[in-house]
């Protein structure tokens, strides 16, 4: 099909397409903002809800600007569709990371499509060179704990554009050596995934909606049972690089692979020889059943006097809520239903080289392809904060000139993977790297 046929077919179909780079197991999409057009290189997070990058003018790239260069910065006088919205931006995940400044509004350009007054976050203080792209319910978005109001994120707003017709999309991040990703706003493509998809509800945390939290039923390592028998909710997070699961958990699969965490890599340290054995840990949800290989959870995290050190890309959560980040949503097709606060799953097929996109349609049953556990577990108590500070990932604390005075919007998710990107980036004097 010629590629101008394939792109109209694709916008009668009521979804939209964006690709996502995958570097160094964070998936980055390539979006702009603003009249003309300013190129921002985002980390796509279902963990958070809201866009934001760094301003030209901030004060950590302005002294350090090969820091944001990946990522890309956003000049406001330079656009003639900016608007100002207000001074409530200020969002801190619990990684360390954070961002201060002011909400905006511009014309955002993803996936081929343009979408006029976009609302957006402009980091004018920020401890983060990258800028993220959260794909989040509004429910939790950064503005809520300081103005109690909502507002339009990137997928409402596909949505109210009718660029998309309904509030959901599927995840394909493909396998971990793979260049490229994509993110499928309104639709499901079944060629990117097997078997078919099975339908979990997402669970509320006292009352709401808020983050994508299901149930994880069951969990084996190389075929061993480590699971205590009782339901435990679970955050599906790609702004995630690794996975951490309840102490118990994460230990007795540290047993399993003869594991031992390294405080030099802040985790759990393999023999590289792991990857390539047909050892699985598998993951059920009422009964539906992701497998990740070993290649997929074991990562070369360095290489010291000439040899490879190894990871385990699952980790320990603690006595905070388990997150499933990039080490497990590699091997599963997800689609996030926000509509209908649905959660379907599927084993992913990776590299696939087909496409076999259709639309999700209003309703319950709206995901083509998908059938409900009818027996899925629907409600389970939630703690408070989404799971432990990556120990694999520095955590950076700005010290001298800057402050985030106002009340700091703490999403009870953890979107661990932003400050990977700092630090592959590297940070300047100023703020400090605490290992």
């Amino acid at each position: 099909m010629r590629p101008a046929e394939r792109d109209r077919l694709r916008k009668r179909s009521g979804t939209l397409l964006e690709t996502l780079d995958n570097e160094a197991t964070l998936y980055f999409a390539n979006v702009t903002l603003g009249t003309p057009a300013q190129n921002l290189r985002l980390d796509i997070d279902t963990g958070s809800s809201d866009l934001w990058t760094n301003s030209v003018t901030s004060g950590l790239c302005q002294e350090y600007p090969q820091d944001c260069a990946a990522s890309g910065t956003y000049d406001a006088n330079k656009s003639t569709t900016y608007s100002y919205v207000n001074s409530d931006f200020n969002i801190q995940y619990a990684d360390g990371s954070a961002a201060q400044g002011d909400y905006a509004m511009d014309t955002l350009g993803i996936g081929g499509a343009l979408i006029s007054d976009v609302q957006f976050g402009i980091g004018y203080n920020s401890s983060s060179a990258q800028g993220i792209l959260g794909v989040g319910y509004a429910a939790n978005e950064a503005s809520i704990p300081i103005t109690g109001k909502s507002y339009n994120n990137v997928p409402e707003v596909l949505v109210n554009a009718k660029v998309i017709n309904t509030l959901a999309y599927s995840l394909w991040l493909n396998d971990l050596d793979a260049n490229e990703g994509s993110i499928l706003f309104g639709g499901v493509d079944s060629d990117k995934y097997q078997g078919t998809l099975a339908t979990l509800p997402i669970i509320q945390e006292q009352g709401v909606y808020r983050e994508f939290i299901v149930a994880l039923t069951s969990l084996t390592a190389a075929g061993q049972d480590v699971f205590n028998n009782s339901p435990i909710p679970v955050l599906l997070d790609s702004g995630s690089s690794l996975s951490y699961l309840p102490t118990s958990y994460a230990e007795a699969i540290f047993e399993v692979f003869s594991a031992e965490y390294d405080s030099a890599a802040g985790a759990a340290v393999v023999d590289c020889n792991l990857m390539n054995t047909a050892d699985t840990v598998d993951f059920s949800f009422s009964g539906k059943t992701i497998s990740v290989s070993m290649s997929e959870l074991v990562l070369i995290d360095e290489v010291r006097r000439g040899q490879a050190i190894c990871i385990l890309g699952i980790s320990d959560a603690g006595d905070t809520t388990a997150v499933l980040g990039d080490t497990f949503l590699r091997s599963a097709y997800v689609v996030y239903d926000l509509g209908n606060n649905q959660i379907s799953l599927a084993q992913t097929d990776f590299n696939s080289t087909s496409s076999n996109i259709q639309e999700i349609s209003s309703g319950n049953d709206g995901v083509p392809g998908a059938s409900t556990i009818a027996t899925a577990v629907a409600t389970l108590a939630v703690a408070s904060g989404g799971g432990a500070r990556n120990p694999g990932i520095p955590t950076v604390t700005a010290i001298g000139s800057g402050s985030f005075g106002a009340p700091v919007a703490m999403p009870v998710g953890l979107p661990y993977g932003k400050l990977a990107a700092i630090a592959a980036a590297g940070v300047g004097a100023g703020f400090a790297l605490i290992l």
